[in-house]
């Protein structure tokens, strides 16, 4: 009997041990604990920042304002503004652009674009061009006019300008966009990309009207389209991101890439490793600490995710949210300083598109505000969820289609 508190003892110092057996702890720990574990408690402590969001610097909500000072002609579709840059500050104001569409009639649809003609636009984008707005709080909006105009037939963008972004380098600043040449829906959304640069935020803009990312060879995932250029600084050179849309309907993927250059007007060198980024509708860093996080909002395998690579090529999921900005544009204060180390982001604009009934669809310009910063603690941008109410589930009804199927399926569904 004299061996049995022995053995006890023996038996409390070995569940004690590393690797042996033991309940998780009642209070979640901030590091990785030195016991077994599965392969989802492995995950959270490895491949995110940290186990839980409240506590990950990338994660956030993200809360939704209507902005003050732009008319859209009551809704009839014959007014849109989309797809806005990142904004910067600059003697006491804020600087947007964006791709505005102003005619006469509202978009007939890419499926028709062959009946598109000058003045009847085919989609949102079309027969566009690049207008600015300033802000002295970012909530009230001053649009001042337009910044690119359509050049002439057949210079680059004759058709349409648009999905602008905006780079500030060596003391003058350039705006890169897409230029169409054609409908959009003719083959698909082809287009490269252009420039334009000036003295000053508020123009006037010297087009370079030369092609300055070009599409990729034939048989590239990116030869019909690049979409969404996205510039940044890092390491002294010009960083710019961009989508495409590649693959045959209805199987479309949409992917994530980069270019580099050491000038603004090129040449620029797309990065061997590219797609960069599966997944995402839109392009939309910001540097982060040593490297760059990117929000990756709609399309493919890895949406509604925030990624990070520190080498601002091997993106990494480091949370994954909800109701993320569309087209996000954040406010980047150190988007071309050639930073270090990136303090983030806390607000910027988007778009919300599809509005106003049928035969009229168009697209505003809204505003989302966030918690990506090391500079803010926002308690109510960490909550784990949004709670919905059911109107909103309800318009996520089934279709026509699929109410048919079930209701005339003869197996038991």
């Amino acid at each position: 009997m004299k061996r049995l508190p022995i053995l006890i003892a023996t038996l409390a110092m070995c569940f004690a041990l590393p690797g042996i057996a033991k309940d998780f702890p009642y209070e979640m720990p901030r590091e990785k604990p030195d016991m077994p574990l599965s392969a989802a408690m492995h995950r959270i402590f490895d491949n995110y920042p940290a186990a839980q969001p409240e506590y990950n610097e990338l994660f956030s909500q993200f809360k939704y304002t209507k902005l003050e000072g732009f008319d859209y002609n009551g809704g009839d579709g014959t007014i849109s503004r989309r797809d806005p840059s990142k904004i910067i500050f600059h003697n006491g104001k804020y600087y947007v652009w964006y791709t505005k569409r102003h005619t006469k009639v509202p978009p007939i649809g890419m499926s028709k674009a062959k009946f598109a003609t000058d003045e009847i636009p085919s989609s949102d984008w079309d027969l566009s061009e690049i207008w600015y707005a300033t802000s002295e709080d970012g909530f009230k909006w001053q649009e001042q006019g337009v910044a690119i105009k359509r050049p002439e037939k057949p210079k680059v963008g004759w058709r349409s300008v648009t999905t602008t972004d905006i780079l500030q380098w060596k003391g003058k600043y350039y705006l890169y966009y897409q230029g169409f040449m054609e409908a959009s829906g003719l083959r698909g959304d082809d287009c490269p990309v252009a420039v334009s640069w000036a003295d000053s935020p508020e123009g006037p803009w010297t087009p370079y009207n030369k092609i300055v990312i070009p599409n990729g060879p034939e048989g590239a995932w990116d030869q019909y389209s690049i979409h969404d250029p996205y510039p940044l600084v890092r390491d002294g050179k010009i960083y710019l991101y961009y989508k495409s849309d590649f693959g045959r309907n209805p199987h479309k993927v949409r992917m994530q890439g980069l270019a580099i250059a050491d000038n603004p007007l090129g040449p620029f060198k797309k990065h061997p490793l590219n797609p960069l980024i599966t997944s995402g509708h839109e392009t939309s860093l910001f540097p982060f600490k040593e490297g760059m996080a990117a929000l990756v909002y709609k399309d493919g395998p890895e949406h509604n995710t925030i990624q990070y690579a520190k080498d601002g090529v091997n993106f990494e999921i480091a949370s994954i949210t909800e109701m993320m900005p569309y087209a996000a544009a954040p406010y980047v204060p150190d988007a071309f300083t050639n930073t270090k180390y990136g303090r983030g982001i806390t607000w910027g604009m988007a778009h919300f598109i599809g509005l106003g009934k049928r035969g009229q669809y168009h697209s505003m310009l809204v505003r989302f505000d966030c918690d990506l910063s090391l500079d803010l603690h926002d308690p109510e941008m960490k909550e784990h969820r949004v709670k919905h109410k059911p109107d909103v589930y309800f318009r996520q009804k089934l279709s026509k289609e699929q109410l048919h199927r079930i209701k005339n399926s003869k197996k038991p569904h």
